[in-house]
């Protein structure tokens, strides 16, 4: 299926998060297919930030920086952008930061979930609607084999249990709500990504890099941990994919699983060796356990995303944190963020076309 550039050309495009990592290289993806985007999303987390390094700002027709808590403002940003298609990527996206302040991660992931299905239902007219929530939202059972959309939802942590939460509002709206007006809502979980750009705490690949370059070890939480990892590029394509057959009248309502292929779930100390190995340095770690629980093992099945959206993993495990390294190498050499980001997405984009 891919990507179709004649679709988006113009299409009004309602994204809240895209001061965010993964929701500005979705603003860049967006741009690169001529979308016109209306963002709505808190001042960037971290200090440096894609969002300010790759221009974000420049490639929107408008960028509201408010908190999606405030339901009265939502709403009237996003009447004023008449979106087409509406995604929402603005969360408390941090496992960490959940148990430091669960009020605050329930009251974004949940109430700012039910905020903008407010903000649709004001439009009252058909739009599609892709809420992308996470892989923790299902209910872990730590076994191997991978969770399928049907699987029960759960959460142990606060983080994991607001995106669990996410989805039973996503779905409680679009039975009592949604269906009837027309609005098409999907909800999309993927794994966790890596990419270019990415400075936030208390994650595996930023924490890398930043010990790579302050020349320090790098302390790990838990390296025999295995998690699904994904290049950023692999689930947002999903997720306009999703949006796409939307666009295209097909009923894709529900919750879609855009998981890395197998030979993506690894372990935290080898995805850190493979890192180190694209830098061309050794790698040096110390482990530095926390007092809060992760799960040890987490896999999607994205079988559904492939039979019925034809979207599948371009990139491995080994490409993705080779296209992490060169992004970074070339940033700290002086190649704008944007020009690099927008080199991976069209070498991406040339795979799914």
């Amino acid at each position: 299926m891919g990507l179709n550039a004649d679709i988006w050309a113009g299409r009004r495009v309602f994204l809240t998060g895209h001061t965010g990592f993964k929701g500005s290289w979705m603003a860049l993806l967006l741009h690169r297919l001529g979308a016109e985007m209306s963002g709505y999303a808190l001042a960037p987390a971290t200090d440096p930030s894609l969002y300010d390094m790759a221009g974000i700002s420049g490639v929107m027709a408008s960028s509201t920086i408010a908190d999606i808590r405030d339901g009265d403002n939502l709403r009237r940003a996003m009447a004023a952008a008449d979106p087409d298609i509406v995604i929402h990527m603005a969360a408390q996206a941090l496992v960490g930061v959940g148990y430091d302040d669960p009020v605050g991660t329930f009251a974004t992931n949940v109430m700012g979930t039910v905020n903008l299905f407010e903000a649709v239902r004001a439009l009252d007219r058909p739009v599609g609607v892709v809420n992308v929530t996470s892989d923790k939202c299902y209910d872990n059972r730590e076994w191997v084999w991978p969770y399928r959309e049907n699987d029960p939802l759960g959460g142990r942590d606060p983080y994991s249990a607001s995106k669990g939460c996410a989805e039973i509002v996503s779905a409680a709206y679009r039975t009592s709500y949604l269906e009837q007006a027309g609005i098409s809502l999907a909800t999309a979980r993927a794994g966790n990504v890596i990419g270019g750009g990415d400075w936030s705490e208390a994650r595996l690949i930023p924490d890398a890099l930043r010990a790579f370059d302050a020349d320090q070890p790098l302390k790990l939480r838990s390296p025999g941990s295995v998690r699904p990892w994904q290049h950023v590029l692999e689930p947002i394509v999903g997720y306009l994919m999703l949006a796409q057959a939307m666009i295209g009248g097909q009923d894709v309502a529900g919750a879609w699983n855009f998981g890395p292929a197998q030979s993506g779930v690894r372990p935290v100390g080898e995805v850190v060796g493979l890192l180190h190995a694209a830098l061309g340095v050794a790698a040096i770690t110390r482990t530095a356990p926390v007092d809060w629980h992760e799960a040890n093992v987490l896999t999607l099945d994205s079988s559904k995303a492939w039979a019925q959206l034809r979207w599948q993993p371009r990139w491995g495990l080994e490409k993705a944190v080779a296209q992490t390294a060169a992004w970074h190498l070339a940033v700290k050499s002086g190649t704008p963020a944007k020009d690099v980001c927008l080199q991976q997405i069209d070498a991406y984009l040339a795979e799914v076309a």
